[in-house]
């Protein structure tokens, strides 16, 4: 008799901020590794504008520009679109922004907002929240509930995964370039859970020698 059962998929929560090339990059692998391993995507807003709203001062200029009032646009279009016809949109826009403003270049503009509400099909007036304080609540809890679990000292990505025993094992990263593919896909996620399951550990790290690759 065959095998009719199915395996349940484990979740992954995942917490992006649309503007940020890295957690772009680890999203694409991401999806890599949905292919290749008995996982599932969960995302989820986080946003760099709050992580730094109280530390602007002692950012670099060019990354105050990422994360000064500019940084709220895409993630208050992106939350109101999720609070407005559900979770699954969350993963298509992030998707449908991320190529614009990193593979093509385009940056996060009003016109590559509203390019990507209408790629996947969402209404244009979701445009007008890039500038609306409506859904920040929201939004802040978002946030939270994926940085709470690793510790103000990252960005994005956080990740997030049901251990062995249950209970989750979160962390932030990986960063990584270019998008791991196939096998090397799994053997980063093997991996990584690997090491960010083990009791007492914290980092490990080296200095980055290139940029994303979006490629």
């Amino acid at each position: 008799m065959a095998d009719t059962q199915v395996r349940e998929k484990t979740p992954v929560d995942f917490w992006f901020d649309p503007l940020c090339p890295w957690a772009w990059m680890t999203s694409r692998w991401m999806l890599e590794v949905e292919k290749v391993r008995d996982v599932e995507v969960r995302w989820h807003v986080m946003s760099l504008a709050v992580l730094n709203e109280h530390r602007l001062e002692e950012l670099p200029e060019r990354y105050r520009e990422i994360v000064g009032p500019k940084g709220w646009a895409p993630v208050r279009v992106v939350i109101a679109a999720q609070q407005k016809h559900g979770d699954e949109v969350t993963g298509k826009l992030y998707t449908a922004l991320g190529t614009r403003i990193h593979n093509q270049d385009l940056g996060a503009t009003r016109e590559v907002i509203a390019a990507a509400l209408d790629e996947v099909g969402l209404p244009a007036e979701l445009i007008r929240f890039a500038d609306s304080d409506e859904y920040d609540e929201v939004l802040r809890e978002s946030h939270n509930n994926g940085i709470e679990r690793v510790g103000q000292e990252v960005g994005t990505p956080v990740i997030s995964v049901p251990g062995a025993d249950g209970a989750d094992v979160a962390f932030f990263g990986p960063v990584v370039t270019p998008t791991p593919r196939g096998e090397a896909a799994a053997r980063l996620w093997d991996g990584t859970l690997l090491v960010a399951s083990t009791p007492g550990f914290y980092e490990i790290k080296r200095t980055r020698t290139e940029g994303p690759r979006f490629d």
